[in-house]
């Protein structure tokens, strides 16, 4: 009887060594999960970036500017995700759940983002800030504060030589007595300074063409020669730190219809630029305009 019922007894089941088909099943969707977060944060979206750069400086205590049309500037943008992650395949094969991790992880980095590139805009801001001081404090002992003007934008430290005195004689390119101790007075700190340097030269807005120069472009591309080569050969700033623009009459620093407009506006800028990347500078101006007293009192 025992032998007939060994007979029947059911044998064991082998062993399951499929079972790891689950685990690398897991394991590819999280690969993939992976991959369309990458995919997704390489992806720049001006208008979202351009958003969130508002609503951070508003946050700190700016203005925040807004769209024509719409009462901000936080309307009509697209989804925080961004839309080359929500129209994918890929994305779009995901169950909700899923989807949804995906999204939050994406709009939690681009945040973590953001806020580092203000960081980085407000380091940069105060180190500006300290070169700013340095110059005018060197300016104060020369007695010569009051002919130029400072700002720091997103360009940078932007160090105006403009004067009640004249810098530059009508349709010359050669600095004044004055406007070359001035320079002179700038060069050892700027020589410090490891930023680069851009010498913008402009003239006024009076729609004469130079005696000596073919168009006001020449004249101004002139002028920024001119103190480049002061900075350089003078005051010893290395050469390749230097580099200059010109602007002829197209970037007035006041109104043209003001009084006195030409003497300020007929002028050179040496500009202190970021040592950051193109994003953080963006920021800069949006940092200044948090800082109402320290704005007013860039202004030399």
């Amino acid at each position: 009887m025992t032998a007939r019922r060994r007979r029947h007894e059911e044998p064991e089941e082998p062993d399951n060594h499929e079972r790891w088909l689950v685990t690398y099943a897991d394991m590819l969707t999280l690969l993939m999960v992976l991959f369309i977060v990458m995919f997704a944060m390489s992806q720049v979206d001006d208008r979202k970036y351009a958003a969130l750069r508002s609503g951070l400086a508003e946050g700190f205590g700016a203005e925040s500017s807004t769209m024509s049309g719409t009462d901000s500037i936080l309307e009509d943008r697209p989804p925080a995700a961004g839309p080359e992650l929500i129209s994918s395949q890929i994305f779009q094969a995901l169950p909700d759940e899923q989807r949804q991790l995906v999204v939050d992880a994406v709009n939690a980095e681009e945040t973590r983002r953001v806020q580092r590139t203000y960081a980085e805009a407000e380091t940069e801001a105060d180190k500006l800030e300290i070169v700013r001081k340095k110059l005018m404090a060197a300016l104060v002992r020369a007695g010569l504060e009051h002919d130029v003007r400072t700002t720091i934008d997103e360009r940078g430290l932007v160090v105006s030589l403009v004067s009640r005195h004249v810098v530059f004689q009508a349709d010359i390119a050669e600095l004044s007595e004055r406007g070359r101790a001035v320079v002179d007075t700038l060069a050892p700190v700027l020589r410090e300074v490891p930023n680069a340097l851009r010498i913008d030269g402009h003239t006024n807005q009076e729609p004469v063409q130079p005696r000596l120069y073919a168009t006001d472009w020449d004249l101004s591309a002139a002028r920024a020669v001119t103190v480049l080569r002061r900075l350089n050969e003078q005051g010893r700033v290395p050469q390749e730190r230097l580099s200059l623009s010109a602007f002829g009459h197209e970037r007035p620093l006041v109104d043209p219809r003001l009084p006195d407009s030409q003497q300020v506006n007929k002028r050179v800028d040496i500009v202190v630029l970021p040592d950051t990347d193109v994003e953080s500078s963006a920021l800069i101006d949006d940092v200044m305009q948090a800082r109402p007293t320290d704005r007013a009192g860039a202004e030399g």
